[in-house]
C-alpha cells in the first residue's frame, strides 16, 4: 500500500486556475500509475485524469481534457494537476489514487485503484 496526502485545494473564481499536489509515501511511488478523480456531493465518485508509472502517456476524462494537465515527479514522490479556466462544475472533493503498475494502460474506474488519498475540497464560485 501507498498512502497519499493531496494539498491544494481552496475557494476560487469562474476562470482561475488552481495546482493540486499530492505527495506519496511507503510503497515505490515510481512503480506506481496515479490518478486524479473528484466527487462533488450527491454524486459518484469519477475519473479526472490518469498518468502510467514513467510519465510517458496521459489520459483525461473529456469534462477537463484541453485544460488540465497532470504530471509526475518521481524523485519526489509527487503527482500533481493543473487545472485551468475552473468553472463552477468543477467544485468537488479531489481525490489522489495510485494502482502498482508498469503497464501503459488507461486505469480509469474507482476500482482500478487500491490506494486513496483523504481528498482536498475545490469551491469554484460563479
Amino acid at each position: 500500500q501507498v498512502q497519499l496526502v493531496e494539498s491544494g485545494g481552496g475557494l476560487v473564481q469562474a476562470g482561475d486556475s488552481l495546482r493540486l499536489s499530492c505527495v506519496a509515501s511507503g510503497r515505490t511511488f515510481s512503480g506506481c500509475a496515479m490518478g486524479w478523480f473528484r466527487q462533488a456531493p450527491g454524486k459518484e465518485r469519477e475519473f479526472v485524469a490518469s498518468i502510467t508509472w514513467n510519465g510517458a502517456i496521459t489520459y483525461y476524462a473529456d469534462s477537463v481534457k484541453g485544460r488540465s494537465t497532470i504530471s509526475r515527479d518521481n524523485a519526489n514522490n509527487t503527482v500533481s494537476l493543473q487545472m485551468n479556466n475552473l468553472t463552477p462544475e468543477d467544485t468537488a472533493v479531489y481525490y489522489c489514487a495510485a494502482r502498482p503498475s508498469y503497464f501503459s494502460v488507461r486505469y480509469s474506474r474507482v476500482t482500478d485503484f487500491p490506494s486513496w488519498g483523504q481528498g482536498t475540497q475545490v469551491t469554484v464560485s460563479s
